[in-house]
């Protein structure tokens, strides 16, 4: 049964997950923790359905104020697939050397913050404009990708580099660099991709980690609550709360 060997492969990654990056996740949480602190962002950037695990973490119920999202919508998945915004374009632009220079001049950065990247192969150049922009501005770069299955493969930059190449921490999502897992009988390619589960994974290990950090340093965390649950007679005093926090930190962006 596919359903199960999809399963199988999964609890693998993060089983592996757990078993090798806690050290790497502790160092970018490091980081992480010390820009937000500072009363800085933590900004986060992705393409195509590597935008999903900046999606997942803010605003979200569990999540706190201090992660930014860089979400360029024709860099996102959420397009028509064909016609305007087709598939076509955003494989042509997430591989235009210059794109990302140009996102990032859209925002006012400081050394105090971090960048925060998800790329499965990190050969693409959007990826390496932005990381390389952030380096120019003193930042930090934390990347998350198959980075052991990367290894050394050139990049689709004339940099010459690929991301986990430039990157300050590098966290492996200890997927398989083809991401499918399942083979099929009668199919060249395999089913059941991993990265977005590797990924996400890796979001709640990493948030949760700069969450225990904060709170042994005293840092008061500006957490998105649960607005669902009955009895909960404050949820929507702290969901103010918190949106109002975010609305003071990003007025300097």
């Amino acid at each position: 049964m596919l359903a199960k060997e999809w399963l199988k492969n999964a609890r693998s990654v993060m089983d592996t997950l757990e078993q090798t990056q806690l050290d790497n996740v502790a160092k970018a949480a490091t980081i992480m923790a010390d820009t937000i602190e500072k009363g800085r962002w933590v900004h986060t950037f992705g393409c195509g359905h590597a935008t999903i695990p900046v999606e997942e973490m803010y605003p979200r119920i569990g999540s706190f104020v201090g992660f930014h999202p860089l979400c360029e919508l024709p860099l996102t998945f959420f397009t028509q697939i064909i016609g305007q915004m087709g598939i076509h374009q955003f494989l042509y632009l997430e591989r235009a050397e210059g794109y990302g220079q140009e996102i990032m001049k859209n925002y006012d950065f400081t050394p105090d913050d971090c960048l925060w990247i998800f790329s499965h192969t990190g050969i693409n150049a959007v990826n390496i404009d932005v990381a390389l922009e952030a380096k120019k501005r003193g930042m930090k770069v934390i990347v998350y990708g198959s980075a052991e299955q990367t290894g050394d493969k050139p990049s689709r930059h004339s940099c010459g580099k690929n991301l986990f190449q430039i990157a300050d921490v590098v966290v492996d999502s200890c997927v398989p660099l083809v991401d499918a897992s399942v083979p099929m009988k009668k199919h060249f390619d395999k089913v059941g991709p991993l990265s977005t589960l590797g990924f996400v994974t890796l979001v709640w290990m990493t948030i949760t980690t700069v969450a225990e950090m904060l709170e042994e340093r005293g840092v008061k965390l500006y957490i998105h609550p649960s607005h669902n649950v009955p009895g909960d007679t404050t949820a929507h005093e702290r969901l103010d709360e918190a949106i109002a926090e975010y609305k003071r930190r990003v007025k300097v962006l």
